[in-house]
Parts: C-alpha cells; sequence; structure tokens
C-alpha cells in the first residue's frame, strides 16, 4: 500500500513539475518576443545594432516620438480603432443572434449552415481582393472606414458564431423556460437570465474579432489608400527604413491591442467558468 502511494505521490509531483515547466515555456514564448520588441524600441541606433545587446536598454524614446510625428502615422493608428471596434460590434451584433439560433431552434439545413459558416474561410482573401475591390469601387465603399470593417467583418462572422454557439449551447434552456413560466416573453428572458451568464465569452468573442481586425493587413492594402489602417501603414512607410524605427512601428502596433486586452481580461477570465460548465 505504501508502495503504491509512494508512486502515486511521485506522479503527482511529476505532473506538477511538467505543468511548471509548460507554463513557463509558453510565457516565455509570448513574453520574450514582446520583451525584445519593447527594449528595441527603448533603445538607440547603435545599441539596436550591437551585440551583444544590452540586457536594460536605455529608455531612449526618439524612436516613438519619431514614430509619433512621421506624416500619416497618426491617422493611420486612428482609422485602426475605428475598424476594429466597428468590426468587433458587427461582428458580435450578427454572430451573437446566429449563435443563438443555432443553439436553440432545430430548422431543415442546421448543420449544412454550420459548414457554410466555416467554408467562408476557405477561401484565400488574395483569391478575391479583384472582385471585392470592382464591387466596393461601384458601391461607393472603397477607400472608407465602414467598408474595410464589413471586410473585417466576414473575417471574423465565423468564429464570432462558432464561439457564441457553443456559449449559448452550455447553458441550459430550462432557464429560459423557467422564465418563461414567470412571465417573460423570449426576449425578456434572453436579456434578464441569459445575456448575463455569456456576457463574459461575449466578450471575449468581441475581443477575437477586434484583435482579427487589428492585425488585418492583405485587404487593408489592397481597398484603402487615404484611410489605410496602422498595419497597412507601416508596410508601406517602413518597408525601407532603419531597424529601430521598425521595432518603434511594431510596437506601436502591438501595444493598443496589449492595452485593450488588459482592460477586458476580466472577461477572459470570467468566461473559462462559462466553458467549464
Amino acid at each position: 500500500m505504501s508502495t503504491a502511494g509512494g508512486r502515486v505521490a511521485g506522479n503527482d509531483r511529476l505532473a506538477h513539475w511538467v505543468f511548471i515547466a509548460t507554463t513557463v515555456v509558453l510565457c516565455g514564448w509570448v513574453l520574450v518576443p514582446i520583451w525584445l520588441l519593447i527594449s528595441n524600441t527603448l533603445s538607440t541606433a547603435s545599441e539596436v545594432n550591437s551585440f551583444p545587446k544590452p540586457v536594460v536598454p536605455s529608455l531612449n524614446t526618439e524612436n516613438i516620438q519619431f514614430f509619433l510625428t512621421f506624416h500619416g502615422a497618426g491617422n493611420a493608428l486612428w482609422n485602426s480603432i475605428q475598424v476594429a471596434f466597428a468590426t468587433m460590434i458587427m461582428a458580435i451584433s450578427v454572430g451573437a443572434p446566429a449563435g443563438y439560433a443555432l443553439s436553440r431552434f432545430d430548422f431543415r439545413g442546421k448543420n449544412a449552415f454550420r459548414v457554410l459558416v466555416l467554408m467562408t474561410r476557405a477561401f484565400p482573401l488574395p483569391l478575391l481582393a479583384l472582385p471585392m475591390a470592382i464591387l466596393f469601387i461601384r458601391v461607393g465603399l472603397d477607400d472608407t472606414v465602414i467598408g474595410l470593417a464589413i471586410v473585417h467583418t466576414t473575417l471574423a462572422l465565423p468564429f464570432a458564431v462558432l464561439i457564441t454557439f457553443s456559449l449559448f449551447s452550455g447553458i441550459p434552456i430550462e432557464l429560459e423556460e423557467a422564465a418563461w413560466t414567470l412571465g417573460c416573453n423570449r426576449l425578456q428572458a434572453f436579456r434578464k437570465v441569459i445575456l448575463p451568464l455569456v456576457l463574459p465569452g461575449l466578450a471575449a468573442s468581441a475581443i477575437f474579432a477586434f484583435v482579427i481586425s487589428w492585425n488585418e493587413v492583405f485587404a487593408a492594402a489592397v481597398l484603402t489608400i487615404e484611410h489605410r489602417t496602422l498595419p497597412a501603414f507601416l508596410l508601406q512607410s517602413l518597408d525601407d527604413a532603419p531597424l529601430h524605427l521598425k521595432f518603434a512601428g511594431g510596437t506601436m502596433l502591438v501595444l493598443p491591442a496589449l492595452i485593450f486586452i488588459f482592460l477586458v481580461r476580466k472577461y477572459l477570465f470570467a468566461m473559462w467558468g462559462i466553458a467549464n460548465r
């Protein structure tokens, strides 16, 4: 008995250390590139090109100041913010009702619809670029924030639908039925009972749509000229720039997304409670 107990305790310790080692590796995989990006941004040009690099940067802000005063950078940053938030709102406004319908109603072609939702990601964006650009020019949506937001919404919508579908499927329909018996209609039951439960998951889905829009560069480069987003602007303007200025551009691209995710992190943590039910 003692031998078996010692063996179990040894396995538990091994699993514990494997978990710690995996966590450290994953954290390093995510944090080290971010640290190198920010560290090189806060370094001088000579420090960026030197080897070995100093562990602590000189906290030089000239690179960031140059980027912020660079012609068009501020407008590109504002365009990215507008497009990302518009994409987030439209993706949730369309994806959440679709996910709710898939989880609560049985209708002909339900499985086919779910497959079609996934099939929208089967066509590469470069293949659709030319006809999409022609269509947008004809309808007057070329080089506009709302036109680019529509394209980004189509990229984020499949994930929004499937995420919200899994969220609504994890909540028993008996909760809604109980609200109906107490005098609520379907809309009132959804607003008072279901929505508070899935709000963290909806926020997480919105964050996912925000990040997809924020990082997308191909459609932004093809469909916009005067209203380019930050990734497309960086691709165009910093291609031949010095290395330290490229690091500054990368930092300004990553930092707003990190700040946004940090501000809504509680919804991400709360989503695990829903997913584990």
